[in-house]
């Protein structure tokens, strides 16, 4: 009796033994695979985004505006900025304008190729008339909604209209400015 329990105790240590060598053995460095990952392409999102746009007009006269802007992307869909304006505006042979001022920015993209805008501008409007030979100055408002296409990634094309658009009293030669937009 006495040899047998020690043959099972002898068994189970050579068992143990030979379980835990290959348990061991199938760790060895020389059967682990190692992979070297590639980083240079992970994409990280910017947050705060440079851009400018360009607006021109010909409706009713000559319409040219540019607006560099600063907006910071609260994700993927959503980015609120501000920026500064200039506009230029000629109607032959009655008057020539020039604005500059301040903007608000609101974009909502619904997908990656579409994006939806709200523009509030305030702008210091200086005007000569070539009719009666006038000058004024004046503040003008203008609160824009407007759509466009991303061309690319950092393009986008579209238009806005100008819901405050007074055709007797805005600075715009029309209610509609189609634009292109340019973030870096």
């Amino acid at each position: 009796m006495k040899l047998t329990t020690n043959f099972f105790k002898m068994t189970v240590v050579m068992g143990l033994l030979v379980f835990s060598f290959n348990s061991y053995s199938q760790t060895k460095t020389d059967s682990i695979k190692t992979e070297k990952v590639d980083t240079t392409h992970i994409k990280i999102e910017k947050k705060l985004r440079f851009g400018t746009g360009f607006g021109l007009n010909f409706v009713g006269g000559t319409n040219i505006s540019v607006a560099p802007h600063l907006t910071y992307n609260f994700n993927e869909k959503l980015a609120v900025g501000v920026g500064v304006q200039f506009n230029y505006l000629s109607i032959k042979d009655v008057q020539t304008t020039t604005s500059y001022g301040a903007n608000s920015i609101f974009e909502y993209k619904p997908t990656k190729k579409i994006l939806t805008l709200a523009e509030f501008v305030q702008l210091r409007v200086s005007a000569k008339s070539d009719i009666g030979g006038s000058d004024t100055s004046f503040w003008d408002s203008a609160l824009f909604l407007g759509a466009g296409y991303f061309i690319t990634e950092k393009i986008s094309l579209g238009a806005k209209y100008n819901v405050l658009y007074d055709e007797d009293e805005s600075i715009y030669s029309s209610a509609i400015i189609p634009f292109v937009n340019i973030a870096f």
